[in-house]
């Protein structure tokens, strides 16, 4: 199972669900990250379903009403569940609703990063860092994989969520990021 969120019924949507991982994924950015992973559970439970095309469906209003509820899903609620609804759209759409199809079946770590950085809300290094994640966390391990990932597949490091298994791994990824952003703050002022 996985143990990004640091909650279990979170967490077992996330292994359950390849699209809630997916979400977790897009929404981990400007928030933190097991609360950005424990984001499609909430989706869960005040929709009621997390297939993509009934998300697409869901009238946008009111989608991003449920996203908002306290605790909200992400820290910008509203921007967040349009970009929810537009990945479903291009899961629902490209891959039929099944959001594994876009590792299962890529033939190469290039051809999954080029499907991942076609989603909204996925530049390079969220790319990477997922491609990381699945053949990290779940043994999902197309061709090339390594080189598509980057420093993100380095063994044993702790530089993102792809390398979080449970509280003690989150802390060294928190801590590694906090030691990165300080050393840019650093070499901005000098």
């Amino acid at each position: 199972m996985l143990r990004i969120a640091q909650d279990q019924a979170a967490d077992q949507v996330l292994t359950d669900s390849p699209f809630a991982l997916l979400m977790g994924m897009m929404l981990d950015q400007q928030f933190p990250m097991e609360r950005a992973f424990a984001g499609p559970a909430k989706v869960l439970e005040r929709f009621g379903s997390l297939d993509p095309e009934a998300i697409v469906a869901a009238d946008p209003e009111e989608f991003a009403a449920l996203c908002a509820v306290p605790p909200a899903v992400h820290r910008f609620p509203g921007s967040m569940a349009a970009r929810i609804q537009a990945l479903a759209a291009v899961v629902a759409e490209e891959y039929d609703g099944h959001a594994d199809r876009l590792w299962t079946e890529a033939g190469s770590g290039r051809e999954l990063m080029r499907r991942l950085q076609a989603l909204p809300g996925f530049g390079r290094q969220k790319a990477q860092i997922f491609t990381a994640l699945l053949a990290k966390q779940l043994d999902v391990r197309p061709d090339g994989w390594e080189a598509a990932a980057g420093d993100y597949a380095e063994p044993g490091s702790h530089r993102s969520v792809a390398d979080v298994v449970d509280q003690e791994s989150l802390d060294r990824v928190r801590a590694f990021k906090k030691e990165k952003k300080a050393a840019a703050r650093g070499a901005a002022t000098s």
